[in-house]
């Protein structure tokens, strides 16, 4: 498959999910708090450097890569895409091609032992919007409809099983995310 076959399949899973998600937020009036981020600042956010393909190759397109890559060698642990000083719904500066973590967390669920869904959300969900947790995590236990985690991994890993092999901290995935798109156009542009 070739890159930009893989980014296309990468969006269109991304597509999928952002569609699923629109629907649980409608259905169960849960929402992020406006310019909130809380989520983002974790040091601990880990992801496959296939989620950040397409960025790689936005990037590499706009000319930025290697400029990106530089920003990367003295990044802090909190992802690098993220822009605390922005105003709007988000601290995400390129949250159109946000991985895939970026994009469950919040309003998808994980599979249990007993392959039951369970909804994960972020604490503040849970406390400020208390009812409508409560009622969607109900729904979701009855088999109400949610994206399911390890369904849109497993759809990622049928795409590219090397990119999706391994987890890194989201700062080294973005990074191997760029080298990737770099070394494939390098052999194809000598």
């Amino acid at each position: 498959m070739l890159l930009e076959e893989k980014v296309s399949a990468v969006e269109a899973v991304f597509e999928k999910l952002d569609q699923e998600i629109a629907a649980f937020q409608k259905d169960s009036g849960l929402h992020c708090k406006f310019g909130c981020g809380k989520c983002c600042f974790k040091a601990d956010i880990e992801a496959t450097p296939l989620e950040f393909l397409p960025f790689a190759l936005h990037l590499y397109k706009n000319e930025l890569a290697f400029e990106w890559l530089e920003r990367l060698k003295n990044a802090p642990s909190i992802c690098l895409i993220l822009n605390p000083t922005q105003s709007g719904a988000g601290l995400c500066s390129e949250y159109k091609h946000r991985g895939l973590i970026c994009r469950l967390f919040g309003y998808s669920a994980r599979t249990n032992k007993y392959n039951q869904k369970e909804y994960v959300t972020c604490q503040i969900i849970k406390t400020e919007q208390q009812e409508s947790y409560e009622a969607a995590s109900k729904k979701v236990e009855e088999g109400g409809a949610i994206p399911v985690m390890n369904q849109f991994y497993m759809q990622l890993h049928s795409i590219d099983m090397e990119l999706t092999r391994d987890f890194y901290p989201i700062n080294e995935a973005i990074r191997k995310a760029i080298e990737k798109v770099l070394s494939y156009y390098a052999y194809r542009e000598a």
